[in-house]
């Protein structure tokens, strides 16, 4: 395969930013939470039609990521190319394909090795043992004991040692700890802490020698620092999970690239492919890391596409056509769904996938309407509003869960939902049919402040002892994000109409759709 090279001397003078001379310098090229965007995306990280990529308004895709990556191999010089997880779940390449067109893209690619990330779980181990076993590069997780899943425990590894000029770096993996309330891992895998498990893997690679190592991270950056303040030998945190861009020119930046914790070096490079990651580090004659640079390299209009896999990817999207060019509505603004915006405050787009299940099953005696924050992907632009985008901002396949709960559980899952906003995790409650006000300085678990839930035209106190009906998605009624409250409900019906299919049938119903905030989630 012929890779084209970047078509900006900017863009190439910042990928060729050498080390300084010293014992060992390797480059680390990394990517995280990729979330099958082959193609690539717009500014709201959704599907960017084509005409709008040639005209130089899109992002990333695997065409732009193939060209800056040999663009860097073709400096010369030690290098390795990571995944730090998530390459699973977002665009109907992972609805129609599962793994198979992730693993045939990250193969082409040439990584060298991955860490598992919640969604490779989403539809279980089996899915994820096809996906390893049509990989060419180690999928690595370290907190797991895989013993009693048959699927997996010869498929994945805690971490690899890897050769680049003869010299040998370890690759240690980590997957979040609470995959259980993320994703779908089945009965079978035990998940341990991150930092014991990752001291044990440093300790066994060092005793063998090796002195210089990488940990992949699908932990989320405060974590990151967490880890790496609590343990001793990692050199580098390659992470994902939380989406964090890290910049020392990114004035939207959440910290520095790289962030120092003690002696590790910790990336991260957003998500979506819409930036390679690119650290430059040298070691000592004893392995001790003496300097770490770089930058995420914006993979912009000036990036080239590659031909071949850019062609790939248009053969892989021939059968998912028919479903995702079919309009289903018109919007009058932008509708935001911007994971900084679901995760810490009344959104637009909650609004309307919380307005859009309550407003299908009011009539079955449901009030209130509760829809994770992290469950919401994608922005979607003004204009003709199509089912691919839709299913882009819902790709999971949940279905309408329908319940009833006392008004006391009610309040413990709002609560439980403001008590990770600060590392942004997907719990966030998006809801209708209710309204509720917090303080985001308390301490979690008393954050909620006042609660209120219509009835009719009025806005009542919520009944501690009052029964209400909920409705939900079948990830958070389960005890999807922690919602464990859920899982004792009454009256339970799990197995309601496609959440994406109930948000087009509600947008087509009230085109052209105007979105709105209206203060139902409020700070005090």
């Amino acid at each position: 395969m012929t890779m084209r090279i970047l078509s900006s001397a900017a863009v190439l003078a910042l990928l060729s930013g050498g080390a300084a001379q010293a014992e060992f310098a390797l480059t680390l090229l990394h990517t995280n939470d990729v979330h099958a965007r082959l193609e690539p995306i717009s500014k709201y990280d959704s599907g960017c039609p084509e005409e709008d990529n040639q005209a130089g308004d899109c992002f990333g895709g695997s065409a732009r990521l193939a060209t800056a990556i040999a663009a860097a191999r073709a400096e010369g010089g030690p290098s390795l190319l990571l995944d730090a997880g998530d390459q699973f779940q977002g665009t109907l390449f992972y609805t129609y394909y599962k793994g198979k067109a992730a693993s045939e893209m990250v193969n082409r690619l040439g990584y060298d090795a991955m860490a598992v990330g919640n969604h490779e779980f989403d539809d279980g181990p089996e899915v994820l043992a096809e996906f390893a076993a049509r990989l060419t590069m180690p999928l690595l997780m370290a907190n797991a004991d895989l013993s009693a899943e048959p699927q997996l425990k010869d498929r994945i590894r805690k971490s690899v040692v890897i050769e680049e000029a003869d010299e040998r770096i370890g690759v240690i993996g980590l997957t979040p700890r609470d995959n259980p309330e993320l994703a779908s891992p089945g009965p079978n895998i035990v998940f341990t802490d991150p930092i014991d498990a990752v001291q044990a893997e440093v300790d066994r690679l060092t005793a063998e020698g090796i002195d210089k190592i990488v940990l992949l991270s699908h932990s989320g950056y405060e974590a990151d620092k967490r880890i790496a303040a609590g343990t001793s030998g990692v050199d580098v945190i390659v992470g994902g999970h939380s989406h964090t861009l890290l910049s020392n020119t990114d004035e939207t930046a959440a910290g520095p690239y790289p962030t120092m914790v003690g002696d590790t070096a910790i990336v991260q490079a957003y998500g979506y492919g819409k930036y390679l990651g690119r650290l430059n580090v040298v070691f000592d004659d004893a392995g001790k890391l003496v300097s770490a640079e770089g930058a995420p390299i914006l993979l912009d209009a000036s990036v080239a596409e590659d031909e071949g896999v850019k062609a790939r990817v248009a053969e892989l999207a021939q059968p998912l056509e028919e479903i995702r060019q079919k309009v289903v509505a018109e919007t009058t603004a932008p509708i935001d769904g911007e994971r900084g915006s679901c995760r810490a405050g009344e959104c637009q787009m909650g609004n309307l996938v919380a307005e859009a299940m309550l407003d299908r099953v009011r009539s079955q005696g449901i009030q209130i309407a509760l829809q994770n924050g992290g469950g919401v992907r994608a922005s979607i632009d003004e204009g003709s509003v199509t089912m691919g985008e839709v299913l882009t901002v819902l790709p999971f396949q949940n279905t309408l869960s329908t319940f009833h709960v006392p008004g006391a559980t009610v309040r413990a899952a709002l609560e439980h939902g403001l008590s990770q906003v600060e590392e942004g995790a997907g719990r966030f409650p998006q809801v209708a049919g209710l309204r509720f006000t917090w303080d985001p300085e308390a301490e979690p678990g008393q954050r909620l402040r006042t609660v209120e839930v219509q009835e009719g035209a009025e806005w009542l106190p919520l009944d501690p002892e009052k029964s209400y009906g909920l409705v939900s998605n079948n990830y958070v009624r389960n005890g999807g994000d922690g919602y464990a409250m859920f899982l004792d409900a009454r009256e339970v019906y799990d197995f309601g109409p496609d959440l994406a299919d109930v948000t087009a049938d509600y947008l087509a119903a009230r085109a052209p759709y105007t979105p709105r905030l209206d203060g139902r989630i409020a700070t005090e």
